[in-house]
């Protein structure tokens, strides 16, 4: 049984970790935190949580996180970098949802988040979060950064074509559509019901702050430079990200054998029958990442189908996979849940 703490447990992607930590059998939540509920009961503000834990959020605190095993950051950019230095000289595991360590070199994370980072230095002692292809850095790994959703859901579909080289890495288009939980859970007009609702529309065409993200991805993958066209959207649904990846072919491949065979040993990732078209409500509260591969009309370009739930291998169920893999745990335990429906 680990200790595991939670800073920042008050936003969608903390109330999901709660969800799922909730049932973890090698799992004692002992510290949830809330700088502006401190002191209320989290099934107060969460009643699904009600019966489920009997904690009060808490101010946060460097010593009392400090008793944790794990503690997990659910964040918005730029304040788990103020505590985690501290915690990882006090050797407490930490795996932060945030985009603070994802990207390496710190000018290019200045450049997309307008704000120096604090601390530098750690940017290449964290591993990047995607157990389907750093899981064994991820074993031994102190500080985790968990992957955003964007490029989570357009990495595992450029992923094997990358790898084998047989796509193009100057020309890649990805066009993904996402749900508005996306966006955090905070007062803002784009997101309000009537604007949101029964609408869809692009956003940050000239560069979303994922982009880096995906890129840097990518280029680990290929080993070679790439250039990604990078397109968002925000869709009227709650949950869910599809994601319709473009390249063009260099070589002449069997494109479903290469997907099966690539993630035939995933517990998380499901390659669908040749011609099938992933849904978002097939993923909407699972950890599954649901991928299509087409080639149309067996012309040069290939088309990837991705969908996940934004909320989960998006974010908090991907978290917690990172956690079974640290701790030695069944990679599938507390998020390994059928997808809801209707």
């Amino acid at each position: 049984m680990i200790k595991v703490g939670i800073v920042g447990a008050t936003g969608y992607t903390g109330v999901e970790l709660l969800r799922l930590l909730a049932t973890h059998p090698e799992v004692s939540l002992h510290i949830i935190t809330s700088r502006t509920e401190a002191g209320m009961e989290v099934s107060e503000l969460f009643p699904n949580l009600r019966g489920h834990i009997d904690l009060r959020f808490t101010e946060p605190d460097i010593d009392q996180l400090s008793t944790c095993d794990v503690v997990f950051f659910a964040t918005p950019h730029g304040v788990g970098m103020e505590m985690v230095p501290t915690l990882i000289e006090r050797g407490i595991r930490v795996i932060d949802l945030s985009a603070d360590f994802r990207l390496r070199d710190p000018d290019l994370w200045q450049q997309w988040y307008n704000t120096p980072h604090n601390c530098p230095d750690l940017l290449s002692q964290a591993v990047y979060g995607l157990p389907e292809l750093n899981r064994e850095a991820i074993r031994s790994a102190q500080l985790i950064a968990v992957p955003g959703c964007y490029p989570t859901a357009t990495q595992l579909g450029f992923l094997p074509l990358l790898e084998q080289g047989i796509i193009d890495p100057l020309h890649l288009i990805a066009d993904a559509k996402s749900g508005v939980s996306g966006a955090g859970r905070k007062a803002a007009i784009g997101t309000l019901l009537t604007e949101a609702s029964e609408n869809m529309k692009a956003y940050a065409v000239t560069g979303h702050r994922h982009l880096p993200e995906i890129e840097q991805g990518l280029n680990m993958i290929s080993h070679h430079p790439v250039k990604l066209t990078f397109v968002p959207h925000l869709t009227p649904m709650i949950r869910g990200i599809h994601a319709t990846l473009y390249g063009r072919l260099t070589k002449v491949i069997d494109l479903q054998e290469l997907f099966e065979q690539r993630y035939t040993d995933e517990p998380f990732v499901d390659v669908l029958p040749a011609g099938s078209h992933p849904e978002t409500r097939s993923v909407r509260g699972s950890n599954t990442c649901r991928i299509a591969v087409h080639q149309p009309q067996q012309g040069d370009t290939v088309v990837v189908l991705s969908a996940i739930d934004n909320l989960v291998k998006g974010a908090s169920g991907q978290a917690i996979q990172n956690m079974n893999i640290m701790f030695g745990f069944d990679e599938s335990l507390a998020i390994n849940d059928i997808a809801i429906l209707p």
